[in-house]
């Protein structure tokens, strides 16, 4: 198994997955930003917030929870992403500066220790707001599930400078940098990736081009089969065999032999 891809919602999905079977949980949860009111996150459309264009991307999904809301469901997700962790396991979250306290507080309460906050500056891509500081990071969380593995590697930058077009156009509406995801990985150790919100798959490609193996979900059909496509393609580049696809209902698998 290289990689799989299962399209499905991620709290009832990660509910099914074994005890300790990834070795590291890599992911970009929906944010829940950017409204203060009930109104301001409902109304509109998850793509608004985000894009001068709001018609470039497909929709996606868990942008609407409030901020109470969102700790709990944080927390629950995280909690069976921990049983599924092997002793030691890296966690790196994707936030953004509104959601920071709640997803540290989240992680810390399904039983990770928390280590730290990678910086991800995206130079000036940031909206810009006339006489006020520029919004130009997001935030990767950073823990373990216990010890963390790997005491003899060699220190990791804190920060990392990438705009949102490196390595290729942007196939998701908060779809981060394929080099920057390949940065990341360098903490993981060699088991299966996991991320349960999976997007355009990213992560897995970077996963893959690393020779690690990826488990994924997406909820989206858009997305997930964006992500299915991506992952074979990526994953037969980095093998010398070709590629042999199975398909079942809501999943799919690459298999290498």
């Amino acid at each position: 198994m290289r990689w799989e891809l299962h399209q499905a919602d991620a709290l009832t999905w990660l509910a099914e997955q074994p005890n300790e079977r990834f070795g590291s949980l890599v992911t970009d949860p929906p944010y829940c930003s950017g409204g203060v009111h009930a109104g301001a996150r409902t109304a509109d459309s998850a793509n608004n917030k985000y894009l001068n264009e709001p018609w470039l991307y497909p929709e996606f999904a868990g942008e609407t929870r409030d901020q109470y809301s969102y700790l709990r469901w944080t927390a629950l997700w995280l909690s069976e992403a921990y049983r599924t962790l092997q002793p030691s396991a890296p966690a790196l979250l994707f936030s953004d500066w509104r959601q920071l306290p709640v997803l540290t507080s989240a992680l810390q309460a399904a039983g990770f220790t928390w280590r730290g906050v990678v910086v991800w500056d995206k130079t000036l891509a940031g909206r810009p707001q006339m006489g006020k500081f520029r919004h130009q990071a997001e935030y990767v969380i950073w823990g373990s599930k216990g010890k963390w593995h790997d005491r003899k590697g060699p220190p990791r930058p804190g920060v990392f400078t990438f705009g949102v077009s490196a390595g290729g156009k942007k196939l998701h509406t908060t779809g981060k940098p394929l080099p920057l995801m390949e940065e990341l990985l360098k903490v993981c150790p060699a088991g299966p990736v996991l991320d349960p919100f999976a997007g355009s798959a990213t992560t897995g490609v970077a996963a893959l081009r690393s020779g690690r193996e990826f488990v994924g979900c997406e909820l989206v059909e858009a997305y997930h089969r964006l992500g299915c496509e991506r992952l074979d393609k990526a994953g037969t580049t980095c093998c010398e065999d070709q590629a042999v696809t199975s398909n079942r209902p809501a999943a799919v698998k690459g298999t290498f032999t």
